[in-house]
């Protein structure tokens, strides 16, 4: 009788770990399994900074919460874990009742948004927001730089309704309203 060697084992990767021993080029986690992320080009930051400026003045302005920048990861599952950061992110004051703490936030955002690189896919991008969504974040909006679009993506019931929009808005950030044309002017 023979016995077959079991294949290695990979330790899958926590919150906790990746957070006190994070490699030095930027990442995800994703169910436990670093994935590593090479840095967005000019574009890329350009339109972000485009989005945030405004969520961040009017969050502040109006003391609804926090808004966070790209490199600040969301662990939206536990067991395997996995750390998200999107491009932008809200937090309602509701939420978060002292500052934020040095560690990754223990859940998703209440908005997440993300501006498509040139080299994403589009079941990635697809991918991830159902992530966000999954995880109990209200909305999602994709900034599509080549297209010059954005699409909004909200849960319902049991589907997740996709919506192309020309103005940003949202009821998470009452009386916020920004024109998609802005983003790339």
């Amino acid at each position: 009788m023979s016995t077959a060697t079991p294949p290695e084992v990979q330790k899958l990767v926590t919150a906790v770990s990746l957070f006190e021993n994070h490699p030095k080029q930027r990442c995800e986690l994703i169910k436990g399994e670093i994935h590593l992320m090479s840095p967005a080009g000019s574009e890329h930051g350009w339109v972000v900074m485009n989005v945030a400026g405004p969520v961040m003045i009017f969050v502040r302005d109006h003391k609804l919460g926090y808004t966070f920048g790209a490199e600040t990861g969301f662990v939206i599952e536990r067991d395997p874990d996995t750390v998200r950061a999107p491009d932008v992110a809200f937090v309602s004051a509701e939420r978060i009742k002292d500052r934020p703490s040095a560690q990754f936030f223990p859940g998703p955002p209440d908005l997440a948004v993300e501006v498509l690189s040139p080299s994403d896919t589009a079941s990635e991008v697809q991918e991830k927001a159902e992530a966000w969504l999954n995880s109990g974040c209200q909305e999602v909006w994709l900034i599509d730089p080549r297209r010059q679009t954005a699409t909004k993506l909200t849960p319902s019931e049991d589907s997740i309704i996709q919506q192309t929009v020309v103005t940003l808005t949202t009821s998470l950030l009452p009386g916020f309203s920004l024109a998609v044309a802005d983003l790339f002017k």
